[in-house]
């Protein structure tokens, strides 16, 4: 094993091991990552004495904060668009690798779990959260759309919590994510050494005796609300619903709303009514053709630089709201 290699991967006992190994850049995916974690696959796919595989990542910090999105903006702005296609193809072939993985798949989420990080767990058989685990998909604030397969997996998810989600970019804890249908098991953080060990040892089946009893779902109260409102038809409407409510959630949620790009919460609305229908290879498919165009809009670019480069935290979107964003130009994205 490569102690510095960015991807560990190790055959202990029963089970395939993969260490994400990037904990300054909280274990973010790159092309390198991808690749790791592709060919380690591919090697214990028929290997018999591989039982199943288990994933964590490394630092206490985070599981993984999503993907190297910095390194595709670089990509944008060099006009580099073959090496943002590579990316995003390989990742998204990866995603699918692991829904189809003939074995199971168990991720040890403790920490930081975004984007590409929930794209490498949430697709597996088994997802272990802990209490410091913090699952989200926060891409409609850089601009861009909840991609690596959830406009699959989000539609699916109880009521309307993955439209929510989509949208706001809201946060959920290790616990509600087992509730949301994130995560499937909620297992304190000082318990997931000897999981891991046992899961070595014995194999998946230990994993329901080391599960903690579940708190109530943060969100419960608010369920029904969430539901009303972003069941809506268009984007415009769940605003109006919203507003309409005098709630703190609501306000707080359409706060949150107004902050986000105008055109990404479009596109993204677009993108999961259509998931809703599609099995996760179309899913997959549409969220690759829809980053050859995304990629290179302003939004994009900005949100990078003002969430993920300058860290000031005010983007200027290309539109004011979502009322000046051309509607033609949305559906265009889709044909």
């Amino acid at each position: 094993m490569d102690e510095a290699a960015s991807v560990q991967s190790t055959h202990e006992g029963r089970i395939g091991r993969l260490l994400l190994n990037r904990p300054k850049a909280l274990n973010a995916l790159d092309l390198e990552m991808i690749r790791g974690l592709a060919a380690a696959l591919e090697g214990w796919r028929d290997r018999p004495s591989v039982h199943a595989v288990l994933i964590e990542g490394a630092g206490g910090r985070a599981f993984c904060a999503g993907g190297d999105i910095r390194a595709v903006r670089d990509a944008a702005l060099a006009g580099d668009n073959v090496a943002i296609e590579r990316f995003f193809a390989e990742e998204y072939a990866l995603n699918e690798a692991i829904a189809r993985y003939p074995k199971p798949y168990i991720a040890l989420i403790d920490g930081v779990c975004m984007g590409g990080g929930i794209g490498v767990s949430v697709h597996g058989t088994f997802r272990i959260a802990s209490e410091h685990a913090i699952f989200a998909m926060p891409e409609t604030g850089i601009g861009l759309f909840p991609d690596i397969g959830a406009s699959y997996f989000l539609p699916r998810l109880p009521g309307e919590l993955g439209m929510y989600l989509a949208l706001t970019g809201a946060q959920l804890r290790g616990a509600d994510a087992v509730h949301a249908g994130l995560a499937t098991h909620f297992v304190r953080r000082e318990a997931l050494a000897d999981l891991a060990a046992a899961i070595t040892r014995d194999g998946p089946a230990v994993i329901a005796g080391f599960a903690a009893p579940l708190p109530p779902f943060s969100l419960a109260a608010h369920r029904a609300r969430i539901d009303a409102c972003f069941s809506a038809p268009s984007v415009a409407e769940i605003f109006a619903r919203l507003a309409a409510n005098e709630e703190e959630f609501a306000q707080a949620t359409l706060a949150v709303l107004k902050t986000r790009s105008p055109a990404a919460l479009l596109w993204s609305f677009a993108l999961l009514r259509r998931g809703a229908a599609r099995e996760l290879r179309a899913c997959l498919a549409q969220e690759l053709a829809l980053t050859r165009k995304v990629t290179r809009h302003p939004d994009f670019l900005e949100g990078v630089r003002a969430m993920v480069v300058d860290k000031d935290r005010t983007p200027h979107w290309s539109a004011p709201s979502i009322d000046a964003v051309d509607a033609m130009a949305i559906d265009a994205l889709f044909a």
